[in-house]
């Protein structure tokens, strides 16, 4: 056998690379009102199911439908938009003085 005489450009060994798998964010709670309660749980479940892909089928949804349709409306019957609705606005007592 022959040897080679031409040098050889040394070629560099490729590592092998693990690519660690996708690691989901860990899933985030609603933010705490004071008393430790959380704000608006309704909501708070639907993003979290959202964030986590878990979904059931509208037939099988664990909301009552008078509470969805409050949500939409963004929540006219609670206690803190009634009472905005009862206060007047400064526009308002300004129309009535006049």
């Amino acid at each position: 056998m022959a040897k080679k005489t031409a040098k050889s450009t040394p070629t560099k060994k490729k590592s092998a690379t693990k690519k660690s798998p996708a690691k989901k964010s860990p899933v985030k709670k609603a933010p705490l009102k004071k008393g430790g309660v959380t704000k608006n749980s309704l909501v708070a479940n639907i993003n979290r199911r959202k964030r986590e892909g878990t979904s059931r089928s509208k037939q099988d949804s664990t909301v009552a439908p008078g509470a969805y349709k409050d949500m939409q409306a963004g929540w006219p019957n609670s206690k803190k938009n009634l009472a905005a609705a009862a206060k007047p606005t400064k526009k308002a007592a300004k129309r009535a003085k006049k």
